[in-house]
């Protein structure tokens, strides 16, 4: 049995169970358990599982209906994006200045964000493959990938390779992407391979402006990433609630409906 036939079959135990158990796996599969233990690793670093002691469960994001195991591309297509998520990128590409220097975010909306920066003179460093895919071919646009494990499913690449190349890093401009934005004004992911990243991105940018359609309030995760009072642009959506959004007007950002 190949590799990637084996790590599928392991997605597949995994979903169906809910978790799985090295030795479990080992049995079903013929194989040793320390060659279950390295596809486990591998899987958990691709964010297409948890890694646990003496197993696996499914990852955060993951579901029968959002991760097929067999499944080579991400699980969300830009063309069949909420109205919501393409005003908002539309409003976001104004956030980009002339000349500068844009930290594109992994995730749906900042994907779609791309396709308003064709033809401008900027340079765009991202990990976010849908990115990638939409100006790789732009003359314009000066075109920067931050290393690190390629998550085929996500089309992203995490890992401590590209939180090292962060550190290099020195932008105008983040367009930072969540899974949800707390009453409280926290701005939450719910994947834990992404969330030490897009701290570094924060880290790394002069301003930080959020893409959050109303969808994402209150959203989920509870893995913080900053407060709505470090944000300097928070641009959302008509139906975003009022009580949470005036927490980023209060300490000084801007709000943007777009």
């Amino acid at each position: 049995m190949i590799t990637r036939e084996r790590r599928n079959r392991i997605l597949r135990t995994v979903q169906e169970e809910g978790s799985a158990s090295v030795l479990d796996l080992a049995r079903a599969l013929d194989v040793s358990a320390s060659t279950i233990r390295r596809d486990l690793e591998q899987l958990d670093r691709n964010g297409e599982l948890s890694r646990t002691y003496g197993g696996a469960v499914l990852a955060p994001r993951q579901t029968m209906e959002s991760h097929d195991a067999t499944a080579s591309e991400a699980p969300f297509d830009l063309d069949s994006a909420d109205p919501g998520r393409s005003l908002v990128a539309a409003a976001a590409a104004q956030n980009v200045p002339d000349g500068g220097v844009v930290l594109c975010d992994i995730g749906t909306t900042v994907g779609l964000t791309a396709r308003h920066l064709h033809g401008r003179d900027i340079t765009v460093i991202t990990s976010n493959l849908a990115v990638f895919d939409e100006l790789r071919d732009d003359e314009s646009v000066r075109l920067v990938m931050l290393g690190g494990v390629l998550r085929r499913n996500y089309r992203s690449l995490v890992g401590s390779l590209t939180e090292a190349a962060l550190a290099q890093v020195s932008a105008d401009v983040l367009l930072l992407s969540c899974t949800g934005v707390r009453p409280t004004g926290h701005v939450v992911d719910n994947m834990a391979v992404e969330a030490p990243i897009k701290q570094a991105m924060i880290e790394a940018a002069d301003r930080v402006v959020l893409l959050a359609p109303e969808s994402k309030f209150p959203g989920s995760g509870a893995l913080r990433l900053c407060s709505l009072r470090d944000v300097d642009t928070l641009i959302t959506t008509s139906g975003a609630p009022e009580e949470t959004v005036s927490q980023c007007r209060e300490s000084g950002g801007e709000v943007v409906i777009a």
